[in-house]
């Protein structure tokens, strides 16, 4: 079994809904065992910048999926909740990513691990540290506490007063 850390947002519509039918949705699925989930943060976009701010969170999992199986349900997952393709960083119903597999690297047309962009992301990094996780980034071999520091400054990420409601 691997463990894996995916990142859930949302900036369109009912965005406390569309976390919570995501997380209820992972949660269904066979071979997946969710095993921490993070608190909810308030996200300022990143890249295109005019656009509703996010929620996002992070979760831990365990699964027997191979890293694209995992990728491909997680964008059935997307699908079913209606999330179109759009503007690269633009606005997204649900955006569900895999950041790390393992310690896994991962080059592939389909699926770059780690995330290629998750050590510059505060909205990535914070909910790993609450999270606990004691991994070093499989490439940097940092911690997330480390990644963090190393961001001095950009983007605004604050607890969300939302909670989980599955």
């Amino acid at each position: 079994m691997a463990i894996a850390y995916l990142c859930l947002g949302s900036n369109l519509g009912d965005k406390k809904r569309n976390l919570n039918r995501a997380l209820k949705e992972i949660k269904n699925l066979k071979m997946v065992k969710v095993l921490k989930v993070s608190s909810i943060y308030e996200t300022e976009p990143v890249g295109f910048k005019d656009q509703n701010w996010f929620l996002n969170a992070v979760i831990k999992i365990k699964t027997k999926l191979p890293p694209l199986s995992l990728l491909y349900l997680l964008q059935g997952i997307e699908r079913k909740l209606g999330r179109v393709k759009g503007k690269r960083w633009g606005p997204r119903k649900i955006d569900l990513d895999i950041l790390l597999y393992d310690k896994m690297i991962m080059h592939d047309d389909k699926l770059t691990l780690p995330h290629p962009q998750m050590h510059k992301r505060r909205f990535v990094l914070i909910p790993l540290i609450e999270l606990g996780t004691r991994w070093k980034h499989p490439a940097l071999n940092l911690t997330p506490k480390m990644l963090l520091e190393k961001i001095k400054t950009g983007q605004e990420v604050k607890l969300s007063e939302v909670k989980w409601q599955v």
